[in-house]
């Protein structure tokens, strides 16, 4: 009898042993779980992280537009980007343009010292009158400033309205000096003998 009586002690002292080794178990595994989840190093109280996530700002932000717009965003950039390098590129050729008509000019001058006098004018008023027109129409030839100086000269005591100026900006919309002096007023039989006489008197000009 006392020997059943000190067995069935050790057995209830063995079930005491194991539950509250079973409930000192659990307490543990919940206070891990706490602190990783509500801890300050994971971001906040809760669980819930509060940090910024990865990829929000500006990149984000392009990358939102992009995804949003079906690409339309990106399409938007990228022909804003081809408009703006289209200007930059033709202003650098009117730029190359006028360099190179300036050049060709400066050799005339030097090839044909005489040209400008015999013209009843300077070497220097056709350079800088020319320089100046070179930034309204890139395109336009020294030849063709020289013959419209004539032209003015030639003409513009009987019909005031055909200046240098006029012809040049004939020239400047795309018409050639006989459409330019019709336009002006002449007749086309008029604007034939005028353009004729002036390219004479050049070519006249020019011979050393």
């Amino acid at each position: 009898m006392k020997g059943r009586f000190k067995a069935a002690a050790t057995f209830a002292l063995a079930c005491l042993l194991i539950a509250a080794m079973q409930t000192l178990a659990s307490a543990q595994g919940r206070g891990r779980g706490g602190g990783v989840g509500g801890g300050r190093g994971s971001g906040g109280g809760s669980g819930v992280s509060t940090g910024r996530p990865s990829g929000i700002g500006v990149d984000r932000g392009i990358e939102t537009s992009s995804g949003r717009s079906g690409g339309r965003a990106d399409d938007g950039r990228g022909i804003a980007s081809e408009r703006s390098n289209g200007r930059a590129d033709a202003g650098l050729e009117r730029a190359r343009l006028r360099r190179e008509n300036a050049r060709r000019a400066d050799d005339d001058l030097r090839e044909h010292p005489e040209m400008a006098r015999r013209l009843h004018t300077t070497a220097n008023d056709l350079r800088s009158g020319y320089q100046a027109a070179l930034a309204t129409n890139p395109n336009l030839e020294f030849g063709q400033y020289v013959a419209a100086t004539r032209l003015a000269a030639n003409l513009g005591t009987r019909h005031p309205n055909i200046t240098r100026a006029a012809i040049l900006a004939g020239l400047a919309e795309g018409h050639s000096i006989g459409r330019t002096l019709q336009d002006l007023g002449l007749s086309e039989r008029e604007a034939k003998e005028a353009k004729k006489r002036a390219e004479r008197e050049i070519k006249e000009a020019r011979r050393r």
